[in-house]
């Protein structure tokens, strides 16, 4: 009876260790319950919306235009929404850029450290916006000569010409990117997300609005390198 009673003791004793494991592995299996924070989400959600439209306002406010971005171009309308021309992007880094009419009006060619602007044809080289070792753009015909240059002050860009005369400035304050002719007058302004140098060929005169906004697409593409 001692001895029964002595095995069932033993049992039960091993009986309760075993469920004490089972029960503190199983413990130590529970997942991880921390997921991504919300407000993580949230912001990567208006980063994509702000990228899709980046609108150019005057001085007072008023709608001038936009780039209305695609999946594989953008789009530059009027005040009106009405299509001034197509943007399309090719994997080789060619921009190809329609009016609304569906004609070929040209070409930006990204290369190592600069785009060119070529004609409908593709035969002909327009301009070159070529970066400098200085960290300095330039804008030059296809002569090689010096139309624009445009280099950094402590508060934005400064387009100037060949004689160093000022042509533009691109200033840049609370999240406001605005172009300031030479007397210090704002000419349109963004506070849509895009690279300076980008916005400053908003700023070449040289080039037609069409050219203008082909070009800034292409350096903000290939984030200004």
């Amino acid at each position: 009876m001692k001895n029964t009673a002595l095995k069932i003791s033993i049992l039960v004793l091993l009986m309760t260790t075993i469920l004490g494991c089972s029960s503190t592995n199983k413990a130590s299996v529970e997942p991880n319950p921390v997921a991504t924070p919300p407000a993580v989400a949230e912001n990567t959600t208006n980063v994509a919306t702000q990228s899709e439209k980046i609108k150019f306002k005057t001085e007072g406010g008023t709608d001038l235009f936009s780039l209305k971005q695609q999946a594989d171009g953008a789009k530059l309308v009027d005040s009106k929404e009405q299509e001034l021309i197509r943007i399309k992007a090719d994997k080789s880094g060619k921009v190809k850029f329609k009016n609304a009419a569906d004609k070929t009006l040209g070409y930006v060619v990204t290369e190592k450290g600069y785009w060119k602007l070529e004609n409908a044809a593709q035969n002909q080289d327009l301009y070159i916006l070529r970066k400098q070792n200085n960290g300095a753009f330039n804008l030059e015909d296809t002569d090689k000569k010096l139309v624009y240059q445009i280099k950094s002050d402590d508060k934005g860009l400064e387009i100037v010409k060949p004689n160093n005369q000022l042509v533009y400035q691109v200033k840049i304050k609370e999240g406001k990117t605005a172009l300031k002719n030479s007397s210090g007058k704002t000419v349109f302004y963004t506070k849509s997300s895009i690279l300076p140098i980008a916005f400053a060929c908003f700023g070449f005169d040289v080039l037609n609005r069409e050219q203008q906004a082909a070009l800034a697409y292409a350096v903000n593409l290939t984030g200004g390198q």
